[in-house]
């Protein structure tokens, strides 16, 4: 009995501490994944709202933690920061070419009935690990189950729908290092903390700048080399280098062949 008890014991500490770890805002929690060969990985992904009060509510339901980077205030997901501008997008994620962002959760039935609890807009997918939440301004997000993963919520793709797949996901090798696979069904490049998803498209659709979803961030270890290697392969960047002092931040803009808009970050991360 009084080895039982301490078992109960020492699992409630555990708990507990667990607890208050993921209630400290600037620890590991929001740390983003080591970098690929190429100096990349997920950085974060910039959301337009009509209502910044309403969106962030939606980020601290859905399972965000709020931390700072010197005047810079970020929702944080283990693998990507979410960052919302108050502007009113002129779409939604349907009819873009980023028809979506995709999470991963341990356990798809928690999640759904966490999120309904919380007043989000939740239903269930065409197969029993799939959510699909839809978000302020039009935002349609995927959810899966990974049982593996160990955090409540975890970026896991972005998926877009163009019509030259195999273009894409070779510019996206190239540029920063994704590596080729497959998701499924889906043609991918893997980044470290983000899955690329590429499906097809009969015409080009709308170029993500503006939208709900204005942009996606890469954090990379050296911009100004960065730079020089994507302008040497002949891309041409919308911002140039830009530091960011307050925050200890340098930053960088440029637009894909196919119109979505990215950007380049080194010390986005607290």
């Amino acid at each position: 009995m009084l080895k039982i008890q301490s078992i109960i014991k020492s699992r409630s500490f555990m708990y507990s501490m667990l607890v208050l770890l993921f209630s400290i805002p600037l620890i590991s929690f929001a740390q983003l994944a080591s970098p690929n060969r190429d100096g990349v990985s997920m950085g974060h992904l910039h959301f337009l709202a009509a209502d910044l009060e309403a969106s962030n509510e939606f980020w601290e339901a859905f399972g965000a933690s709020t931390v700072q980077n010197g005047p810079l205030s970020m929702h944080a997901v283990p693998g990507v920061f979410i960052l919302v501008r108050e502007v009113q997008p002129s779409s939604g994620s349907d009819g873009t070419m980023i028809v979506h962002v995709g999470f991963h959760v341990p356990d798809v039935n928690a999640a759904f009935d966490r999120w309904t609890a919380a007043g989000i807009d939740v239903e269930r997918g065409a197969f029993p690990i799939q959510l699909w939440v839809h978000g302020p301004d039009g935002l349609l997000i995927e959810i899966l189950e990974n049982p593996e993963i160990d955090v409540p919520v975890q970026m896991h793709h972005i998926h877009w729908n163009i019509p030259e797949i195999e273009a894409m996901q070779a510019w996206y090798d190239d540029m920063f290092g994704a590596v080729p696979g497959m998701r499924g069904d889906f043609q991918a490049g893997d980044i470290p903390g983000v899955n690329l998803t590429f499906s097809g498209a009969d015409m080009p659709l709308a170029n993500t700048q503006g939208t709900v979803l204005d942009h996606i961030g890469f954090e990379v270890t050296d911009l100004q080399a960065t730079i020089a290697r994507l302008e040497a392969a002949g891309v041409s960047m919308d911002s140039g280098y830009r530091e960011i002092p307050a925050a200890n931040l340098a930053i960088a803009f440029l637009t894909d062949p196919w119109g979505t808009y990215i950007e380049l970050t080194q010390g986005l991360e607290p």
